[in-house]
């Protein structure tokens, strides 16, 4: 890598790295996967990472009792499976260990503690421009691999700064312990909201979860089986809207009519609403037992919070000592991708910061950006992107190398 130095507007002399092979953004999974794909073709990159850690999400905002919701087989990177003894369902701290070994085992070596501010195309010597706190890095291509759920998302309630008690996004709970004994409000009852909920459960607590809009509820497994290989062993068979009519009919069987429970289903199937909203299901891990038995409350949506508790929009009001946001997470993309105080590449990302093609087809922009871990797929969809990104990138890299 390359270096120079030169002085912003401020007077200021920064470093500036150019880089041969792709600035990667980000080293989850997504990040690391793209540059294992270009290592194997012969490609070098840089991996800038704002934290101090590899899976930075994985370590440090997950909850301790999170697993794998789908089987370790559809969850493994390009390039090298996880180990045979690891469960079907790995633990949190098992894909951590993974993910270290992978880094390890191709000779991955991120930047960390490189917190990119701005990054924009230069139309006029067609590199990327990338800026962080200590560098300014330089490279024909740029991989944004920050993936969807950068951010936590916290939602505007009314009377939050009110409530008396500790406030905190599911980005930061550990673990139940912390909350024995007491009355929990979960906002949000997707595979968070449900785990938690759970947990708490198993700690002696008493959660009431919220249930906003719809949910659609489906068994881990069906006949011994992971619901998602059977879905998508089907869906290789069968139309999309038959295979739902048939996870549907076998969940209704296993866990009733989850309506009578106060979480109504979508009149749209699970795996249709996903791919046109990217609304993931519920796979249930036992929180369902739990509502049934009314160890955990389901509860409308949150009119009000007060100073001890909550106002719900069917009247009721409960004191809380404490609240539990599980309201999931948002790409920071529109935050540093910039050009002239716009989003750079809006042809190619949604307000939002996410690819405006759905899946396979998001990984490619222009002007060498690309984008990885944006399929609303979670890991599922992280290989298909990264083989893809190394190959264009390998053909790109070998014509300016005249091979």
């Amino acid at each position: 890598m390359g270096a120079c130095k030169k002085e912003d507007g401020d007077g200021k002399m920064n470093s500036t790295l150019f880089s041969p092979g792709p600035i990667i953004v980000g080293a989850g999974p997504s990040g690391l996967a793209v540059a294992a794909c270009l290592q194997e073709n012969g490609v070098s990159s840089v991996i800038l990472e704002r934290t101090d850690c590899i899976a930075s999400l994985w370590q440090k905002r997950t909850y301790d009792r999170l697993k794998l919701h789908l089987p370790k087989q559809f969850c493994q990177l390009p390039l090298l499976s996880f180990p045979e003894n690891f469960p079907k369902y790995p633990t949190k701290h098992q894909f951590v260990s993974y993910m270290e070994s992978y880094a390890e085992h191709f000779g991955m070596e991120p930047r960390f503690n490189q917190s990119v501010s701005r990054a924009e195309f230069d139309s006029v010597t067609g590199f990327w421009r990338v800026q962080t706190q200590d560098f300014q890095y330089l490279s024909k291509w740029l991989v944004v691999a920050t993936g969807e759920n950068a951010e936590p998302v916290i939602p505007e309630i009314q009377g939050m700064d009110k409530f008396q008690g500790p406030v905190m996004h599911t980005s930061v709970y550990k673990s139940g312990s912390e909350f024995q004994n007491q009355r929990v409000l979960v906002v949000g009852c997707g595979n968070s909201g449900m785990e938690v909920s759970l947990d708490l459960c198993r700690h002696n607590a008493i959660p009431h979860m919220v249930v906003r809009n719809s949910v659609h509820i489906l068994p881990r497994e069906m006949f011994g089986i992971s619901t998602f290989t059977i879905a998508m062993t089907l869906l290789k068979l069968f139309p999309l809207k038959l295979v739902d009519k048939f996870l549907l009919l076998v969940a209704n069987f296993t866990l009733g009519n989850t309506d009578e429970l106060n979480l109504p289903r979508p009149k749209t199937g699970p795996l249709e609403l996903k791919n046109a909203t990217g609304k993931t299901p519920v796979l249930d891990a036992g929180a369902l037992s739990q509502i049934k038995s009314c160890k955990i409350t389901v509860m409308e949506g949150v009119k009000e919070i007060t100073q001890k508790g909550a106002r719900f929009m069917d009247g009721q009001e409960k004191e809380f000592d404490s609240i539990i946001l599980a309201t999931g997470y948002r790409s920071n993309v529109p935050g540093w991708l910039k050009f002239n105080g716009a989003m750079q590449g809006a042809d190619f990302y949604t307000k939002d910061g996410i690819p405006k093609s759905p899946f396979p087809d998001g990984w490619k922009g222009g002007n060498g950006l690309y984008a990885v871990g944006f399929t609303r797929r979670g890991l599922l969809g992280i290989s298909s992107d990264a083989v893809n990104i190394s190959k264009d990138v390998t053909d790109q890299w070998r014509i300016v190398k005249g091979l």
